[in-house]
């Protein structure tokens, strides 16, 4: 099977170019099922999040990705179903009846941890983030017992910046921090606002 060496390639590449730190400041890398929540700003994050997890972790940590995207291509596909083992969702919700968290809550029951970017699209400004989509909420409700954990993405978007063909020496953190549920009878809207406060709190100008 060529899919470990594969992934090896590629994490190894991802930490070579980026420089990549793994910060944990609110947590450790237990193996513990959780739902990590990121910014997003580039087809790299995930890739770059999912490399900065110990080897013991990668094995249960799957990326939750967009169809629409990593289902265009051969290749796209098979790197994030064969290599990643990623999840796919619909964006375009061809069909209205489905629920386009099913896949992502089937993984969870099947005992995996998740990758997810709230914001539901690349952010493109250079600071701040896009307000967070409702699905982090669901997830959190439905599996009380996953940790969710915020995990800042840092500098990734300068690396590689729209338009240049070779990257940038920049070094890259992924900074984690402390995990976050659901407390009781906290609404939709304050659960949303509290993580995403939690998430914007990692990156270096908040710390």
């Amino acid at each position: 099977m060529l899919e470990p060496l594969v992934a090896t390639l590629i994490t190894s590449a991802a930490r070579t170019i980026t420089g990549a730190r793994s910060l944990w400041l609110g947590c450790g890398p237990q193996a513990v099922q959780r739902i990590y929540f990121a910014n997003h700003s580039s087809h790299g994050d995930f890739v770059l999040l999912w490399a900065s997890l110990p080897p013991a972790l990668r094995k249960v940590t799957r990326p939750v990705a967009g169809a629409d995207y990593w289902q265009t291509r051969p290749l796209r596909r098979y790197i994030i179903n064969r290599v990643f083992n990623g999840v796919l969702i619909d964006r375009e919700r061809k069909e209205p009846v489905d629920n386009p968290l099913q896949p992502m809550l089937d993984a969870l029951a099947n005992g995996d941890s998740l990758i997810i970017f709230p914001e539901g699209t690349r952010n493109l400004e250079e600071e701040g983030l896009l307000p967070f989509k409702s699905g982090i909420y669901h997830l959190a409700k439905s599996y009380p017992q996953a940790q969710v954990i915020p995990v800042w993405i840092a500098n990734l978007n300068r690396v590689m910046p729209k338009g240049r063909f070779l990257p940038l020496p920049l070094l890259c953190t992924t900074s984690f921090g402390a995990p976050l549920s659901l407390e009781d009878g906290e609404s939709k809207e304050q659960f949303l606002e509290r993580s995403r406060a939690a998430l914007l709190a990692m990156a270096p100008e908040h710390s």
